[in-house]
């Protein structure tokens, strides 16, 4: 049996066309199955939307690829006759990653010459674009997924559509749970690379030789176990973005080839000297303070450098001050309408313990506590009791949250015997101040005690008004 691989359209051009190779250029995800449903062709657009590739779905059914609720419950493909026309449908896909994705679906036959169903053909197309540019599915006090209407989130949400529009890389960092891939995902889509593949991959979840093979692919045979050629998730990405998660994770050794990459936008699988043009936006996100890594010779400073293009500090939740009621009745109403409960609100009393809680596991934390609160709850609304134990008991479940650097916008700073509010600028300007009368005014010896270089210190210094 010829391999699919190998399939030829003939007599369209004078010399035969491979057809995965023309049905990769179609900017559409789109499966070819056989009279059983099974798979026996999908195109590169499809396997970034899905994330399993030709190799992964070939022979598989089609509803443990697409994973749509109507390959369950209205498969058009049942229904359908030699005569019948094309059917057109909404519903949502979820991918390799289990992420639920919007799509419209169109489900045509194939018949051979004597007009008898041969196979099938599916053409999905990516709607979340689509729907973030609905008026009708706008909220105030958001953007995308992301919720708040802290002069912090207002920031954010104004420049995340300016940021969106060009193909610069984008570092995002803050602490866990706060919603860096959301951010990630809000500037793909409000990008002109939406109707394309969002691609997400773990750094930290896989071991240094799987990542490399899953970042960069590999040629058969290249490792015991390459059986078939993988092209992988920049390939998968191409004309869309790649969001590495976790970079701070990433191996030394692989830092360099995303370095090269970046440097050339070519990719080279493993066991193979050819490399792959590709056309892919990288967005990157931690919870690490990689300038620290990179003083302590665990992160490259050029990869550093490279990344750190368009950079976004998103706010830990303590800090974001009314956004915490904000996000508590978005959830509530979420998950209401999720479980069908009629749940009202909650008490004064658990609003209270709420709001007085910290959150070290930011929105990711507050989300969680709501979901468990409305499954727990049978009354019409919720009471401490409801809440999880570690909210109304002496101690947090864990410690107060581990920060790897100081917040960019409050510090608490002693003076005398209290305490002072100053924004970070402010901070800076006395630290400054400080350092200079130490030094009797001695720029070099100013920039030593303050740990920086004199230029660092003079461009400072220029920022503040301090050079005169």
């Amino acid at each position: 049996m010829t391999p699919i691989s190998a399939a030829n359209i003939l007599g369209l051009f004078n010399l035969p066309v491979p057809l995965p190779f023309l049905l990769d250029e179609i900017p559409l995800g789109l499966a070819v199955l056989d009279a059983e449903r099974r798979i026996v062709l999908v195109n590169r657009a499809l396997e970034g939307l899905t994330g399993f590739v030709q190799q992964e779905a070939e022979g598989i059914p089609c509803s443990y690829i697409l994973r749509n609720k109507n390959c369950f419950d209205n498969c058009p493909f049942l229904q359908m006759r030699a005569a019948s026309e094309p059917v057109v449908q909404e519903g949502d896909i979820i991918n390799r990653d289990r992420q639920k994705i919007p799509v419209r679906v169109t489900f045509a036959p194939l018949r051979n010459a004597e007009g008898k169903v041969v196979g099938y053909l599916e053409a999905v197309e990516d709607v979340r674009a689509l729907r973030a540019m609905d008026s009708s599915n706008r909220k105030p006090y958001s953007f995308g997924h992301l919720v708040g209407k802290s002069p912090q989130m207002e920031r954010l949400f104004q420049v995340l559509p300016i940021i969106a529009q060009s193909d610069s890389s984008v570092l995002i960092t803050g602490e866990t749970g706060t919603g860096k891939d959301f951010v990630a995902e809000a500037i793909h889509q409000a990008s002109p690379r939406a109707r394309d593949a969002f691609i997400k991959v773990n750094c930290g979840a896989l071991p240094e030789t799987l990542l490399e093979s899953e970042l960069f692919g590999h040629q058969k045979g290249a490792f015991t176990g390459a059986v078939e050629n993988k092209p992988g998730r920049f390939r998968l990405a191409h004309n869309g973005t790649l969001y590495l998660t976790e970079i701070g994770d990433l191996p030394l050794s692989l830092q360099v080839k995303i370095l090269t990459f970046l440097d050339d936008k070519v990719v080279y699988p493993l066991g193979s000297t050819k490399g792959f043009q590709v056309n892919v936006r990288v967005i990157a996100a931690t919870h690490r303070n990689l300038e620290r890594m990179v003083h302590e010779g665990r992160f490259r400073e050029d990869l550093l450098f490279r990344l750190n293009v368009v950079r976004l500090q998103l706010p830990a939740l303590r800090e974001r001050g009314d956004d915490i009621r904000l996000l508590l009745d978005h959830f509530l109403h979420t998950y209401v309408s999720q479980f069908q409960k009629p749940v009202q609100g909650f008490s004064p009393k658990a609003l209270q313990v709420l709001l007085d809680y910290s959150y070290p596991g930011n929105v990711r934390e507050l989300k969680n506590i709501v979901e468990y609160a409305l499954n727990i709850c049978q009354e019409d609304l919720i009471l401490p009791k409801h809440l999880p134990a570690y909210l109304t008991e002496s101690r947090p479940p864990y410690g107060e949250p581990a920060r790897e650097e100081p917040s960019p916008s409050v510090l608490a700073v002693p003076v005398g015997d209290r305490e002072e509010s100053l924004d970070w600028a402010a901070m800076e300007r006395k630290m400054i101040l400080e350092a200079m009368v130490k030094a009797k005014g001695r720029r070099s010896k100013a920039a030593e005690l303050l740990g920086w270089g004199r230029s660092t210190l003079w461009r400072k210094m220029k920022q503040y008004g301090m050079d005169s």
